[in-house]
This record gives structure tokens, sequence and C-alpha cells, in this order.
């Protein structure tokens, strides 16, 4: 499938499919962003189009519209676009690329008479270069023309379209959120944790990294419990309280997050959830118990 496309929102999503279509031969029409000079750098960044700072008519001589803007404000945009298009919608394929959102949003241009549908690159977009999307999925959904369309838009990228129902996105969103932005959030912690242990934070990084590279590879290769090691996974609960104890100059967060990890982990990962749950909750008790008694005694 090769056709005409409109970008609004030419952001780090827009402009990255924008740049590999226009690479396969689409043709780029309008590409509309929230100002002029911005605009302009998506169209360098594609390598082609009309620059935009608002939403406008010519976005109407697409046959495909793609949507790429912050889920805030997908609702206000498809009613714009409805309101400037009106029949000339009729036939038209308007996709956005939310992740939580379902095509639902695009209610106004559907009542126009366009096929509506979202497509969603489980991928991060860094906004420095093209992120590589062969292999990615791009979750789908919508009606049949629209589904139709982002499913070939997916193959043509080298992607593998999978279906999501509308109204599950949310947890689908959810797991990627988890398996990408948690999982960075924990690195993080992990870092600052062997910086506070005396290291430089070049030396924690290098430390950390292939250890988390190891355990996804072994995720990967063998499943989830092959894969889970530390004390936890052996039920080594005086290492865990130790963990809690070291922690407790930190700001209250990291010790939160850890309790709360290991517990989702039990959930997750142990053969007997509910009994190594109980230990956890023993550890943590023990914790705060002792805390109280230094905070009396002080």
């Amino acid at each position: 499938m090769t056709a005409t496309l409109s970008i609004i929102g030419a952001g780090r999503v827009g402009r990255a499919l924008g740049r590999r279509l226009r690479e396969l031969g689409w043709k780029i029409g309008a590409v509309v962003t929230g100002g002029e000079a911005s605009a302009r750098k998506a169209v360098r960044i594609i390598g082609a189009g009309q620059a935009h700072a608002f939403l406008t008519r010519q976005v109407l001589a697409a046959q495909v519209i793609l949507i790429t803007t912050a889920d805030r404000s997908q609702a206000a945009v498809a009613e714009e676009l409805a309101r400037i298009g009106a029949e000339e919608l009729r036939g038209k394929i308007v996709l956005h690329t939310s992740g939580a959102l379902s095509s639902r949003v695009l209610e106004p241009v559907k009542k126009c008479g366009a096929a509506v549908g979202s497509m969603h690159p489980l991928q991060t977009f860094s906004g420095v270069g093209v992120p590589p999307l062969e292999g990615r999925v791009f979750a789908i959904e919508g009606n049949a023309v629209a589904v139709r369309a982002a499913r070939q838009i997916a193959r043509a990228l080298g992607a593998v379209p999978v279906r999501i129902e509308g109204e599950k996105k949310p947890l689908y969103h959810a797991a990627g959120a988890m398996a990408a932005g948690n999982v960075l959030a924990l690195m993080e912690a992990a870092t600052r944790l062997m910086a506070a242990a005396g290291m430089k934070r070049r030396e924690a990084v290098r430390a950390l990294l292939p250890l988390t590279r190891q355990v996804l590879e072994n995720f990967e290769r063998l499943g989830p419990r092959a894969a889970w090691t530390g004390p936890l996974s052996r039920g080594d609960y005086a290492v865990v309280a130790v963990h809690t104890e070291a922690m407790k100059d930190l700001p209250p967060e990291f010790t939160a997050t850890y309790e709360a990890v290991n517990r989702m982990a039990a959930l997750v990962l142990a053969q007997d959830s509910a009994a190594m749950l109980a230990e956890l909750e023993k550890v943590s008790s023990g914790r705060k118990t002792k805390g109280k008694t230094t905070g009396g005694q002080a």
C-alpha cells in the first residue's frame, strides 16, 4: 500500500513514521505541529511535506491522515478535524498512534464518514534519528478498513501487526510502560544505590547493565522462573531484611519500591506465592517495628 499521508502532531513518532513511509514511496502532504519552526523542522526530518503551524484543510488532500499528538489532545484534534473536514472526510482513513486510547476518540471524524483506527508502535522514540521498526509490534484496532490499512502500513515497515481490542488498550499500554519506563526507573535507582555504596556512576552502570541484560536473555531463552535470581528467589529473607535496613538513610521511596517489587516477584514468580508474601510481610513488619522502637528511644 502506497498512498498520500498527512501528519497531525509531527513530533518524535510522527516524524519517524513519516520519514520511513516517505522512504517507502509514500507522498507526504500536510505536516502539522504546534508552531511554524517545529513544523519546518519536521518537514526537514521527514524529507518531504508542507509545514503548517495549525490544522488546516490541506490535511484533507491526503488519503490517510495520521494523528500523532499527545493523548490529551486527541479528542480536540478529532473534533477540529471533523469541523473543518465535514463531508470531505468521507472515504478517508484516519489513524492515531496512542497506545492507551482506542479509536473511539475519533468518533467525530467517523460520523463524517471516515474509517477510523489506531496503530501504536511498541517502540521508544528518542527524537534522535529513526529507531528500528523491523520486528516491532504495532498494536492495531478500529473498523475493518482502517485496520486493513494499519496492518499494511505496519508490514511495509517490517513490523508485526497485532490486533488489540479497543477496551483492552490501557492494559496493553501499561505493560509497555512497565517494561520500558518503569524498568528505566529501577535501573536508575539501582545505579544510585551503587553510588551510595561508593561506586562512580560509570562504574555502576558498567556493573549493572550486563547483569540486567543476562537476566533478560535468560527470561527470553529459559522462561521467567528459570531466569529468576537473587536472594528472594532462594527464600533468603534475612538478606532481604539486610537490604531494607541498608536503605534506611535513603529517600523512603527506595525501600517502598524495593518491597513492592519483591511482593510482585512473589506474586508472579514464586511457586508458593502466598507463603512468600507472608514471609515478606514479616520482614516489612519487623522493619517498621524496629523503626518505631529506635525512634522511641531517641
